[in-house]
């Protein structure tokens, strides 16, 4: 059972969460953006990194980096559910 470090109440802040797999996620109260890493310093690179992008930052990705990544360009609703989601 994942346990939080730091009371959330006061809306700011960022809580870490040790996970039962021994990673932590750091959690910002004000976003509700979360990212994890396997000390807190690695997870709070990786929330900083999470909320600049969810601020609009970084750079859209292009059908150069799908093609590299060797991913499709699809569309939300291009493919059939899985079965178990039918």
């Amino acid at each position: 059972m994942a346990s939080a470090t730091r009371d959330p109440s006061n809306g700011e802040g960022v809580e870490f969460i040790h996970e039962d797999d021994g990673s932590i996620t750091a959690k910002d109260i004000e976003t509700g953006v979360a990212s994890f890493g396997e000390t807190k310093a690695e997870a709070l690179r990786m929330l900083a990194e999470a909320i600049e992008l969810h601020e609009g930052g970084g750079e859209p990705v292009t059908e150069e980096d799908l093609e590299e990544w060797g991913l499709e360009d699809t569309e939300p609703g291009d493919e059939d559910l899985p079965e178990f989601m039918q």
